[in-house]
């Protein structure tokens, strides 16, 4: 088997190394408070693609701090009763893609919600208020300011959450088949998703991105897409003086540490050639998940397309396959 990070055994056994911050669980619990409060201000308006199947529309709501987040929503038409949900999370610097790539599950009865990341590639507002970029830069957005609420992963998680509860409040859907996927960093919010919100019943999260930073940063690979990490400590912190500080507060947005919560059926993706989200990465955040899962693996493939991805993730859901 090739190998590129640790063999199997070790990964199964592996637990990560990032430092977690010693109020992680206070932090995200404030976090959800905040949410809470939020009124979403939710809109639908019809959108320009329409089907002979589906129902498709613009919609909108509101995150914390005022960002307006846009969601691609189809569901079938002539809906009787209550049908379940699937939300859909984008890579990294992505958007929620096509209309036409959602029908799939839309054809087998169920509504669909796919997200823009806020300050990314679609229509969803990165408000701003830290010193920072957008579009790129993402991981580090915020990491300068003081209160760890100002990292932008804060708030993007958030927005998994409250799109959750927005979808289960609606009268269409049942709130008990409410299902979360995704590849990369859509892998990882759908972790944060499930985590967070923890009705959410099914995830499918392949080659989850955002998990054991240090461990990125110990193989040398904080290239691509965790390549802001190198850029970051060259031009603020040249001589790592502040290496574990920053490590640390990088802990508040580790996923490995957040998936704990989650209650879903889950299972997880993981290419053992991945030199993009290393799978030791990968497994830190697996390992660590008290619910029931499944790691469905691929021994040849990198950070790439992994066959049979989707059509496993619609078994999953839509036919019951775990």
């Amino acid at each position: 088997m090739p190998i590129l990070d640790m063999p199997i055994k070790e990964l199964e056994q592996y637990n990560g190394v990032n430092p977690k911050p010693a109020d992680f669980d206070e932090y995200w619990d404030k976090a959800i408070a905040e949410m809470k409060v939020v009124d979403p201000q939710v809109t639908m308006e019809k959108a320009k693609f329409q089907s002979p199947i589906a129902e498709c529309y613009d919609m909108y709501f509101t995150g914390v701090n005022g960002a307006k987040i846009y969601v691609k929503h189809l569901r079938p038409k002539n809906i009787t009763g209550k049908i379940p949900a699937v939300l859909q999370f984008h890579g990294y610097q992505g958007n929620c893609g096509d209309w036409y790539d959602k029908l799939g599950f839309v054809a087998s009865g169920t509504a669909v919600f796919a997200m823009d990341v806020r300050g990314q590639g679609g229509k969803s507002e990165d408000v701003g208020g830290v010193c920072g970029n957008t579009v790129h830069g993402h991981i580090i957005r915020g990491l300068d300011e003081a209160d760890p609420r100002k990292l932008l992963y804060h708030d993007v998680f958030l927005d998994t959450a409250e799109l959750a509860r927005i979808v289960m409040d609606m009268d269409f859907i049942d709130e008990s088949k409410v299902y979360a996927m995704g590849g990369s960093q859509g892998g990882a919010l759908t972790l944060a998703c499930a985590s967070l919100e923890p009705r959410v019943a099914k995830a499918a999260s392949a080659e989850p991105f955002l998990c054991d930073y240090k461990r990125v940063w110990d193989m040398d690979l904080d290239l691509e897409a965790y390549g802001e990490l190198r850029d970051y400590f060259r031009l603020f912190d040249p001589r790592h003086e502040r290496e574990e500080e920053i490590f640390t507060k990088l802990g508040y947005i580790d996923l490995q540490y957040l998936v704990p919560r989650i209650k879903a059926d889950v299972m997880v993706f993981t290419g053992l050639l991945d030199n993009i989200c290393p799978p030791s990465t990968q497994y830190a955040a697996y390992n660590k998940m008290q619910c029931r899962k499944k790691h469905v693996i691929y021994p040849d493939y990198k950070h790439e397309y992994l066959k049979d991805v989707n059509d496993i993730t619609y078994e999953f859901f839509v036919n019951d396959k775990f």
